[in-house]
């Protein structure tokens, strides 16, 4: 994997990470912070960071050798991997005993984020696409 893959899946980790944060702290008071939060969250989280990704990666920023947008696909797989990575944030975040709305966003907006960055990983790295 080269640097510039690694800087763009960083992207996607940060990305995903603040805007589950966001959400969490945004929608903290409205929403009992159980899972549909979690879910909410981590959904966003990793929407936002595939945007971002792909927004650098069609303006040529952190371009690699084999780095392209990624397909609707992948993009759909992003989104069912989310509502996993958001449930174990939210369990994560139980698990430490520090079930606030934002730190349950910022984990399952995390979570979410390393299972579409191994998405991307192995996208890229199948030989057969």
């Amino acid at each position: 994997m080269s640097g510039v893959t690694t800087v763009s899946l960083l992207v996607v980790l940060f990305v995903g990470t603040i805007i589950g944060a966001l959400v969490g702290m945004l929608l903290g008071n409205s929403i009992p912070p159980d899972a549909p939060l979690a879910i909410l969250a981590g959904l966003t989280g990793t929407v936002a960071g595939a945007v971002a990704r792909n927004a650098l990666v069609d303006q040529g920023i952190g371009v690699g050798e084999y780095e392209a947008a990624l397909p609707t696909t992948v993009l759909l797989f992003a989104v069912i991997a989310s509502f996993v990575g958001s449930l174990a944030g939210l369990e994560l975040a139980l698990l430490l005993h520090e079930p606030f709305p934002v730190w349950i966003g910022a984990l399952a907006g995390l979570l979410s984020s390393i299972l579409t960055g191994l998405l991307v990983i192995s996208y890229h790295h199948n030989p057969t696409r």
